[in-house]
């Protein structure tokens, strides 16, 4: 597991931080930071997601339709990496790290997060994920229902947001110049789905500390959550 901190700065073994928010709030890059910074491993529970739609929609699963995608919601093989200097997935041995940032993926991976099933066998993933993580070291995830649904009793809670304008000229760039203002509506979109869903909606779950990205650096993110954590550990 990477290191980028001496043995006697490392939090405690155990550690998970959970690092919640809606798309474009700079979730990744500061989970990631965060991680490698403090040497602890990184899961991008979105990613699980998209994994999950790129494999229902290589099957020919009607992705719009609710039961068809319950019914095989335990079929795809989900592995992921949790190196924070290189995070990986893979979908029944392929790696689709690529290929889940697709147009087609993009478009499709609200309705298949939304079903109960899906959530279910990929929150079973997940804590799988965490629990080995936290056996010899500790680790960030992010996602959108971490705080309240995944690792409601994780120590460090985060939820990022920022403003809508922002998080679109951060994902536009991220997707090599898309137009911003259809990236803005997009973004909106997914986060009014995503809040309203009925099983693990988007929401700031209790104990968080709610940090605004819009007018910080990365790097000032990242060192606001550090802070976070070392405040807990001094508690501790």
């Amino acid at each position: 597991m990477p290191s980028n901190a001496p043995s006697s700065d490392r939090p405690s073994v155990g550690l998970v931080v959970a690092i919640d928010g809606p798309s474009g709030s700079g979730k990744s890059s500061t989970s990631r930071g965060v991680a490698s910074r403090l040497g602890l491993r990184y899961l991008d529970t979105g990613a699980m997601y998209r994994a999950m739609t790129w494999w229902m929609l290589r099957a020919g699963v009607d992705v719009q339709d609710p039961a068809a995608v319950a019914a095989r919601a335990d079929e795809a093989r989900i592995v992921s990496g949790t190196d924070p200097l290189g995070p990986t997935i893979t979908v029944d041995g392929v790696d689709v790290g690529v290929a889940i940032r697709g147009e087609d993926v993009t478009g499709a991976v609200s309705p298949v997060s939304a079903v109960p099933e899906v959530r279910a066998r990929l929150l079973e993933l997940q804590r799988e994920a965490i629990a080995e993580a936290t056996t010899d070291g500790g680790i960030v995830v992010e996602g959108r229902d971490i705080g309240s649904v995944v690792a409601p009793d994780a120590p460090v809670k985060a939820y990022l947001s920022a403003d809508p304008a922002a998080r679109a000229a951060r994902r536009a760039a991220e997707e090599g110049g898309s137009d911003v203002a259809a990236t803005e509506a997009s973004l909106l979109a997914r986060d009014t789905i995503d809040s309203g869903r009925a099983v693990s909606p988007l929401v700031m779950a209790d104990g968080a500390v709610h940090i605004d990205t819009t007018h910080y650096t990365l790097d000032e993110v990242i060192g606001l959550v550090v802070e976070l954590v070392e405040a807990v550990e001094a508690r501790a």
